[in-house]
């Protein structure tokens, strides 16, 4: 019976202490889970100035143990998984001819590639937090943002982006998004991760401010003087670190707030009425003949309903008319333009050889085309194959035509009857350096034409707060036209005057205005990744260097 007992005990025992090894890997994903719902369709986007804590706290004090990837992978999964759950929304995909089942596998395996390749950066990152992080708090904070701000920087250098932190704080945080006025969404995404990182510091260093105020308590109450600790009372019982982070926290909201209340100026000749046209053709039926004839039939009669509102110029979204362009001019879209005469940018498919591209397409007052914009950046196994001597076989029916897709040239300029543009397709929301590039070439508004109508609701209110976030960081007013929603009109403070429903057929009219200005961003790019990586790196050197002199000083 004792032998029993002891038995059960230990075997409990044992469960116990599977499970506090297991903890750190739990409390991990659920700070990722809990960063991932920062974004819609839950939008708890102040989470994200907390979300960071645990990880932090796990990968610092775990630095000489063999447990901090782990932790830092699930991490990334949870919240990359989380955030980016509309993947799932591509399936079922039989309307590309994709069977139920394989279409399932495809849909399962985008999200996670995506998710895992969210938890390899996020273990880079702790390994270099193990690697260089052995130091002075501060110097800790320091060396986490510029790493994370590197590492995001260049996984947006790649084809497959989408999740950076600073997306987290739009739509509903304008004021700090405006800090990427200054040098670019790693600014917003520096002063999320610095501020968590010294609220996780506050949280390490706590037991030292504990320790001083109940040596001081019991000083006191046996008559005697506290003890000194270089700070004069009460400063000696306040964790300096969550004062530091508080501080932080509230300076970056002041500086975006003087940023989001400058006035903007709204001449009269900069003056540029623009209509959108939301479709609203589900894409299991563009393909056919049914889905043809109802795309022309409501950009047609919806570019005549804008056209006799006065409106300037109309912009329909990312293949409106799913034909090439040596198709469109037959179309009754192009011919409602000659009969106008009111400019039309739209969408359909470019010709390159043997090729295709997805192209934005400028239709003057009389009809001629006269610009012509190919969207560079396409999406991963949807609009390209990437390995495609390997993969092409297996997943080459994702593409929605037999042609092949290939991208535009990336230092495109699109001049409009207008004055130039700053011009975006889809996918090419998530780019800020696209938007960049355009600006600093002379662009004076942006327009933004896309097709989102395979993914559920959360995923084109991610893609709205992207193109809040490239309004904001140009400094440009921005039309957005989707087939299905959400369509909108953003200011260059990124406030929305106008949002369309969602699966409805829509048009409307709003008055943007062109602009020449710059921001530090367009004129410089992000110089604050590169200062944070030279700081950060210097800083650590001269402290290893002054430590080795300590030690060489002192055999």
């Amino acid at each position: 019976m004792h032998k029993k007992q002891s038995k059960k005990q230990g075997e409990q025992g044992k469960q116990g202490e599977r499970f506090i090894s297991l903890l750190p890997w739990l409390i991990a994903l659920a700070s990722g889970v809990l960063m991932g719902l920062t974004v819609a369709p839950v939008n708890a986007w102040f989470l994200a100035w907390i979300a960071l804590v645990p990880l932090w706290v796990l990968v610092v004090t775990s630095a000489k143990g063999k447990n901090q990837y782990p932790p830092a992978f699930l991490w990334g999964i949870g919240f990359h998984g989380v955030a980016l759950f509309w993947i799932t929304g591509i399936h079922p995909m039989t309307w590309l001819g994709v069977p139920w089942l394989p279409s399932l596998a495809i849909t399962l395996f985008c999200w996670g590639f995506i998710s895992v390749l969210g938890g390899i950066f996020l273990s880079i990152w702790a390994a270099v937090m193990v690697r260089l992080g052995e130091q002075k708090p501060w110097l800790r904070v320091l060396i986490g943002t510029a790493v994370w701000c590197g590492l995001e920087s260049l996984w947006s250098a790649g084809p497959l982006w989408w999740s950076s932190l600073a997306y987290t704080q739009s739509p509903h945080n304008l004021v700090i998004v405006h800090l990427g006025q200054l040098s670019g969404p790693n600014t917003v995404t520096a002063a999320i991760v610095a501020v968590n990182g010294l609220i996780a510091e506050g949280w390490m260093n706590r037991t030292e401010a504990e320790r001083i105020s109940s040596a001081s308590r019991q000083l006191l109450q046996r008559g005697e003087p506290p003890q000194r600790t270089g700070f004069s009372a009460p400063w000696r019982f306040v964790n300096k670190y969550w004062v530091i982070a508080t501080g932080l926290l509230i300076t970056l909201h002041l500086i975006g707030f003087i940023l989001y209340n400058r006035p903007i100026a709204q001449r009269p000749e900069a003056a540029l009425k623009v209509g959108i046209v939301q479709g609203n053709i589900p894409n299991r039926l563009l393909r056919s003949s049914e889905g043809f004839r109802r795309a022309q039939e409501n950009y047609t009669t919806g570019y005549l309903t804008l056209a006799d509102q006065g409106v300037d110029a109309v912009l329909t979204p990312e293949g409106a008319l799913p034909i090439f362009q040596s198709n469109l001019m037959q179309t009754a879209l192009v011919a409602a333009v000659k009969e106008k005469g009111v400019v039309a940018w739209i969408g359909a498919f470019g010709e390159r050889g043997d090729s295709y591209t997805i192209s934005l397409f400028t239709f003057n007052s009389k009809a001629e085309i006269v610009s012509r914009y190919d969207k560079s950046k396409l999406v991963p196994l949807g609009e390209y194959i990437p390995f495609e001597g390997i993969l092409g076989g297996l997943v080459q029916r994702l593409s929605p035509l037999e042609a092949h897709q290939v991208p535009g040239s990336a230092n495109q300029v699109f001049d409009t009857p207008f004055g130039r543009a700053i011009a975006s397709i889809c996918y090419e929301s998530a780019f800020p350096e696209q938007f960049r590039r355009q600006a600093a070439a002379g662009g004076q508004f942006i327009l933004s034409s896309s097709n989102d109508a395979h993914y559920t609701a959360s995923m084109p209110f991610q893609h709205h707060a992207q193109d809040i976030m490239r309004a904001i960081e140009t400094d440009r007013w921005s039309a957005r036209a989707t087939n299905t929603g959400y369509s909108a009109f953003v200011d260059p403070h990124g406030r929305t005057l106008w949002m369309s429903g969602y699966n409805t057929y829509e048009t409307h009219a709003e008055t943007i205005y062109r602009r020449q200005t710059e921001t530090l961003y367009v004129r410089w790019g992000d110089w604050l990744t590169p200062l944070l990586l030279i700081s950060s790196g210097g800083a650590w050197l001269i402290i290893r260097g002054i430590k080795k002199s300590s030690n060489f000083g002192n055999p």
